[in-house]
């Protein structure tokens, strides 16, 4: 019998966060905090908007790129937020989440044998995408010892004539690290020297507790090779919605959007009304998100660090990720035996690439109390293995 399944995805790796997800899904008490999503539902307003919509039969397909008032609500935030202006009729378009963006993006501009920059640790799903469609994923690993931050020197090394765009998430999922405006400014010297695009995921912008966030495609010269990618699950709580957008220079999103038109046709319509009410009235609801988060981060991180886990303050998202290298344990076997010893599910760092090997990533999206029962947990199983 012939192969069924394509080569290059008999070489795809299962998700490590799954895996370890569907363990904890079977275990009784398990306190997980694995799984990167908001413990807050979405707002009222945003599902009475979706049941509204409903009942008033808005239920047949949209335009591809989405509906042109939820585009021109993008459009608004994105200028009143960030200070970077697209055109809702030409350069933005409605995804099923940001995960489908960053696939049409990789499909729109890598062709087979180009190459594109990876900082690690980053999100599982990047590498992959990258390679499904004969790209090569170059990986450069953070500054363990300066917060996971990009050495300069580092990404430069790894431009190669090959080099198509750098891949940007700040702030990053594991790490939490946010990048300072200055620091973005040198990667985009990088960008503008070697003439290369950057696809920066900003699914986390409104996550930023300690600076303002920065708009990769704000820099100077920036926002004609700029792909930005974002969406509707973190701060506004919406993950089940899978809504996200792109938006971009207008040649490649037009690429894109012959893509969405084959593979997806266009996002969930009743999505796409609450997504509108989210635009419109969610800013007071991501606000009080924001505190509760930066509230935990404080005693989740300080915690941390007390119980022997040495852990960086996390400018944003919603991850703490600490070093598990003084137990001795590979952060594989931190994982498991945390899990079947103390019923806390977290995720390995090495999923999210080589650099996070030694680490582990917690999600501190989860209530106080369950949190401050998880370092119980944790404080009495690393007295164990140190």
């Amino acid at each position: 019998m012939k192969n069924r399944v394509a080569h290059h995805v008999k070489k795809l790796q299962p998700s490590g966060i799954r895996r370890f997800f569907d363990l904890a899904a079977n275990m009784e008490g398990v306190i997980s905090l694995g799984v990167g999503e908001p413990d807050f539902v979405t707002s009222w307003g945003v599902r009475e908007a979706c049941i509204t919509s409903l009942q008033n039969g808005y239920t047949s397909y949209t335009a591809n790129a989405g509906l042109l008032e939820l585009r021109n609500g993008i459009s608004q935030y994105l200028e009143k937020q960030f200070d970077v202006t697209y055109s809702a009729s030409t350069d933005i378009i409605v995804t099923v989440g940001a995960s489908q963006a960053l696939d049409l993006a990789i499909r729109a501009i890598v062709d087979p044998g180009d190459e594109v920059i990876v900082i690690e640790p980053s999100f599982v799903s990047y590498a992959p995408l990258i390679e499904l469609v004969g790209g090569r994923a170059v990986k450069v690993g953070a500054d363990a010892t300066n917060g996971f931050t990009v050495d300069m020197e580092d990404l430069e090394n790894a431009i190669t004539p090959n080099t198509k765009a750098i891949l940007l998430c700040f702030p990053n999922n594991p790490t939490g690290t946010m990048l300072s405006k200055e620091e973005l400014f040198e990667i985009s010297l990088l960008i503008e020297k070697y003439d290369l695009l950057v696809l920066s995921d900003e699914i986390y912008a409104e996550l930023c507790f300690d600076t303002s966030f920065t708009s990769f495609a704000t820099l100077p010269g920036m926002k004609e090779r700029t792909i930005l990618i974002s969406g509707f699950s973190k701060g506004f709580a919406m993950t089940g919605w899978r809504l996200g957008f792109v938006a971009g220079p207008t040649d490649i999103v037009e690429a894109m959007l012959k893509i969405h038109q084959y593979a997806m046709m266009c996002a969930s319509t009743m999505a796409q009304y609450g997504a509108i009410e989210a635009l419109k009235n969610g800013r007071n609801d991501i606000e009080d998100m924001k505190r509760s988060y930066r509230r935990r981060r404080n005693y989740f991180v300080s915690s941390l660090n007390e119980i022997g886990l040495p852990c960086h303050v996390p400018g944003g998202a919603f991850y703490a990720f600490p070093s598990v290298k003084q137990t001795g344990l590979s952060s594989q076997e931190f994982a498991e035996k945390l899990l079947l010893e103390e019923k806390v599910a977290v995720v390995p760092g090495d999923v999210f690439g080589k650099s996070g090997e030694g680490y582990i990533r917690c999600s501190y999206a989860s209530s106080m109390e369950q949190l401050q029962e998880a370092i119980k947990r944790m404080e009495r199983f690393v007295k164990n293995y140190r």
